[in-house]
């Protein structure tokens, strides 16, 4: 297939607006609750609410998605009802209210990724390894809106916070129009096999454990990360830049993962980054006050989620057949949710009372779990 024949920019559009949102929320929706005057326990639960949702979400949407054919649809009407949703934000700020918004918005936010992970394969026709040229956008957009917010809450209120996320919302609305639909191509190796029988091939249950343990991981990183810094005496300006310089590590892996994909097995580049997770936490809850270790630590964002998502993408993709590629994505994205869900509640009760070293520490340990894991459950693959 030639590059011509690929809609790179109309599927890049979209990775860019999608990860912009992130990008606004994984570092600020904490502080966000913290400007509010919320306590350390309930930001924790706030934050844990789209990834409980997560959990759910995506598996009902993955079964529609499989069942219907009609991703691309599924993937528009869940953009309009997540901006329609989230609007909601402008009616009230208690904790009940902003709890039943975080929930009915992620309903739907969830909905969207993992079918349109499918669409963009079904583009690039087997050819896996160019996945990361495009998802390399979503990065970019993730860099430009941590940049951009962090700055700009050095100058105005947080008050405008939802302000912006509405515009990103918008943004993910407008690119979802602009996607060509694609459906993936029935695959005679497993085609024939139900999503029970493929889940139960060796090492497929096994992955889906430590995808769950990686993002558990990762709970006092996405929730706590900047108060953390900012305690620590790092400007907000500052603490914007850190963030980005991770998402420009996870870019230049993107870059490079078609040739490591090529050269090593996925087994061994998830074990790799499961292993360099679990040396992360411990640098940033017990050394994130010295700027060299803090950069160091940022740097391994291209594996603790560059390396680690795109070979977690093939792995999915190569899993299971054109019928199940919905639910496969759906079940990525649910464990993945109920990791992170766990992960930013235990260190919502962990932070105050026991401190961010612990609570790092714990994080360190669960990845530390997923290496295991993957090394003696996990059979090797020929890259």
């Amino acid at each position: 297939m030639t590059t011509a024949a690929l809609p790179y920019w109309r599927l890049s559009s979209f990775y860019l607006f999608y990860f912009a949102l992130l990008g606004s929320t994984a570092p600020f929706l904490a502080l966000y609750f913290d400007h509010l005057g919320f306590s350390s326990a309930r930001i924790g639960e706030l934050v844990a609410i789209p990834m409980l949702m997560r959990c759910v979400a995506p598996n009902i949407w993955g079964w529609l998605g499989d069942y219907s054919g009609r991703r691309l649809a599924i993937v528009r009407f869940g953009a309009v009802c997540t901006l329609l949703s989230f609007s909601l934000i402008f009616v009230s700020k208690t904790y009940a209210w902003l709890a039943m918004v975080m929930a009915l918005h992620a309903f739907f936010w969830h909905a969207v990724l993992p079918q349109f992970e499918v669409i963009t394969l079904a583009h690039l026709k087997g050819q896996t390894s160019r996945y990361s040229q495009v998802r390399l956008w979503g990065s970019i957009g993730f860099i430009i809106t941590v940049v951009a917010l962090g700055r700009l809450f050095e100058w105005l209120s947080l008050d405008i916070y939802p302000l912006a996320l509405v515009l990103i919302m918008a943004g993910i609305v407008i690119s979802s129009l602009w996607v060509p639909n694609a459906e993936p191509v029935q695959s005679e190796r497993i085609a024939g096999d139900g999503f029970l029988q493929q889940l139960r091939s060796p090492g497929v249950l096994a992955f889906y454990a430590c995808v769950g343990l990686m993002q558990l991981s990762h709970g006092p990183y996405y929730t706590f990360l900047t108060l953390h810094l900012e305690q620590l005496g790092y400007s907000r300006g500052l603490i914007g830049m850190l963030w980005a310089l991770g998402v420009v590590a996870e870019v230049l892996m993107f870059l490079g993962m078609s040739k490591i994909l090529a050269r090593f097995s996925v087994r061994r580049v998830l074990l790799a980054s499961f292993l360099l997770a679990a040396l992360r936490w411990v640098l940033l809850g017990s050394f994130a006050e010295y700027v060299w270790v803090l950069l160091f630590a940022q740097v391994l964002h291209a594996a603790t989620f560059g390396s680690f998502h795109a070979a977690a993408i093939q792995f999915v993709q190569r899993s299971f057949g054109a019928r199940q590629q919905g639910q496969g994505q759906a079940l990525y994205a649910a464990l993945a949710g109920t990791g992170g869900a766990l992960g930013a509640l235990y260190s919502g009760y962990s932070w105050n009372a026991l401190g961010a070293t612990f609570t790092f520490s714990i994080a360190s340990l669960a990845a530390f779990a997923a290496a295991v894991i993957i090394a003696t459950r996990m059979q090797e693959d020929r890259p």
